[in-house]
């Protein structure tokens, strides 16, 4: 069972009396972090990845106008909620802080309930938002992400990597003759089987930096950033063998008596000349060749440097 951690909150404020009151607000309810400047804010924000940041204005180095600033153009840090709480009381600061991208500002001196209530519902808000982002970007049947995701990946894997003349991997599979598995056994049994097959390849595809998705039907991706081409082909050797070994009966496949996959590799420099779309392509052409030579196998290339 997973077990939700404490909603953590990094508090900003040059006066540690200040932090002290805060922090008191919560207790232990509450994961606390703290920062008594603008720098160190940004940087625990970037590591720590807080739920919410309560921030002075008024600080020494960069203000608070400037460190909200900062969060809300880095992509890691964008979405975390930003409370201002200050002595700058008067509409003008308040609108510049709502302008940086706080999403509440709160008046020195405050009350406790008031801070508490509302920095737990942008807590709330914040989950729920990245609730309705999972559910936008995951495979209702196997889990995976989806192809919405893979989109969205594989281009920003793509253009990251084009920066350094990076290489990337791409994994592309098939279940052999699925449609005489539904036939034979039927859609609920054929989800089942989908589902079954996703659990291998998200047992296998680890790396917080790679991505397994279902492509559509039954066909799978995987975008494997900065891996050799002799290491995809090993993944995706692994998948192949896994899958098999589910034993999976399938009496109408026409290659052995249980359920098995076949695999397109291609290895590529990500440049201009070769794109998204020409990756896919080659990808796609691996797994067509994967099905000519008999399916249940991996077939792999490599586009030259």
């Amino acid at each position: 069972m997973t077990v939700e951690r404490q909603p953590r909150i990094l508090l900003v404020d040059d006066e540690p009396g200040s932090i002290e009151l805060l922090a008191g607000i919560f207790g232990d309810e509450y994961e606390i972090l703290f920062a008594t400047e603008g720098e160190k804010a940004v940087g625990l924000a970037l590591t720590e990845e807080p739920d919410v940041i309560l921030l002075d204005v008024m600080m020494p180095g960069i203000d608070g106008y400037e460190v909200c600033r900062r969060l809300k153009a880095e992509e890691r840090t964008a979405d975390i909620p930003v409370i201002f709480i200050t002595a700058c009381g008067d509409l003008e600061a308040e609108s510049r802080g709502l302008e940086s991208g706080a999403m509440d500002y709160i008046h020195k001196p405050f009350t406790s309930s008031v801070v508490k209530v509302r920095t737990s519902n942008q807590i709330e808000l914040k989950r729920a938002r990245e609730a309705l982002t999972r559910l936008s970007i995951t495979d209702g049947l196997t889990q995976l992400a989806n192809r919405r995701r893979f989109d969205e990946v594989i281009r920003r894997e793509h253009a990251r990597l084009a920066r350094s003349d990076g290489q990337l991997s791409l994994l592309m599979l098939d279940l052999d003759h699925f449609k005489g598995y539904n036939d034979t056994y039927g859609h609920l049994q054929g989800d089942d089987c989908l589902r079954r097959v996703a659990a291998v390849i998200s047992g296998v595809i680890r790396r917080p930096a790679d991505l397994a998705a279902r492509y559509g039907g039954e066909e799978f991706v995987c975008i494997l950033p900065e891996t050799t081409h002799e290491g995809a082909v090993r993944i995706a050797e692994k998948i192949r063998r896994n899958v098999e070994e589910l034993a999976i009966p399938h009496g109408n496949s026409g290659v052995t008596d249980h359920v098995t996959v076949s695999l397109g590799v291609i290895t590529a420099r990500c440049t201009a000349e070769m794109g998204v779309s020409a990756i896919i392509a080659q990808a796609d052409e691996q797994l067509y060749a994967a099905k000519a030579g008999g399916r249940n196998r991996v077939s792999a290339g490599q586009s030259p440097a």
